[in-house]
């Protein structure tokens, strides 16, 4: 569960969002940030039993133990489980909707429905079933999607009604250190996913050019939100959430000069923890001083 620190950043800074814009709903808030944690539960139980199925969470694994793979929980426990979480996921989408959109206009309802039932699948088709599109190096592209772009743009729908462009700048930054979470996941997995034929983009790029595009989605993800802090400029107190960037900064360092696999598994906390400093951060510096 170090990833759920991650997972809530896109809901706090589409609510930061919704306040610069005039709009605020704790009740909308809280289910939301309620929503998504449910959905980052379901992708931790369906990416234990996914991984385990296949084998590729075997002995020489060295991030923390899985709970098929330990014998903590049985294939049926664990499928139960995701199944009881999926029940939660839709029960939280249908109240979310409710209390953002009612029951007057069916179209948004319509559409946020598709983006749960999508979110839901998202959640468990990175490990489970033969065409799981982690299995294909296709995990970054939709971290980027959900985590980043739904995550930040679908919150400030749920609040406002509307989308602005300039929303897209924090919504690439939370997109951009999510992929950086996978990637150190993936950069530490390396060897354990090339044997077991899971092929992430880091089996398909190789180390060396994994760590190199790692650093480059530390620096789109800093670019975007000075991009954004330049556009929205109103005063200089409104960068100091980029002191969020000073942990990111050295984890840059120590990314840099890492050669060893084995020493990554400590990175993925601090970047997780880091990116949801930085959502705190935007949340606070949006409602106080935009």
């Amino acid at each position: 569960m170090r990833t759920l620190p991650l997972s809530v950043s896109g809901v706090v800074i589409g609510t930061a969002l919704a306040n610069y814009y005039g709009t605020n709903n704790l009740l909308i808030f809280i289910s939301a940030l309620m929503t998504t944690i449910g959905f980052q539960v379901t992708s931790n139980f369906a990416n234990d039993y996914g991984d385990g199925l296949k084998g590729t969470d075997g002995t020489n694994r060295i991030g923390p133990k899985r709970a098929l793979q330990s014998g903590m929980l049985s294939k049926k426990e664990l499928k139960m489980g995701i199944v009881i979480s999926i029940l939660m996921d839709i029960l939280l989408v249908f109240v979310t909707i409710y209390l953002s959109f009612g029951l007057n206009n069916l179209f948004y309802p319509l559409v946020f429905l598709m983006l749960g039932g999508a979110s839901i699948w998202a959640a468990i088709k990175y490990t489970v079933g033969d065409r799981a599109y982690g299995y294909r190096g296709l995990g970054d592209i939709f971290v980027f999607v959900f985590f980043g772009l739904l995550g930040v743009l679908g919150t400030l729908f749920l609040f406002t009604k509307t989308l602005t462009f300039v929303a897209l700048l924090p919504a690439c930054t939370i997109g951009f250190l999510s992929v950086g979470v996978l990637n150190l996941n993936n950069l530490r997995d390396y060897r354990s996913d090339k044997e077991s034929g899971k092929n992430t983009l880091i089996v398909k790029m190789g180390f060396k050019w994994g760590r190199a595009y790692h650093l480059t989605l530390l620096i789109m993800a800093f670019a975007s939100i000075s991009v954004f802090s330049i556009l929205c400029f109103s005063g200089w107190y409104q960068f100091l959430y980029l002191i969020a960037f000073v942990p990111i900064a050295v984890h840059f360092r120590k990314i840099y000069l890492i050669q060893n696999a084995d020493l990554i598994d400590p990175e993925l906390k601090k970047l997780a923890i880091s990116t949801f400093f930085l959502a705190v951060l935007i949340y606070i510096s949006c409602n106080n001083f935009l």
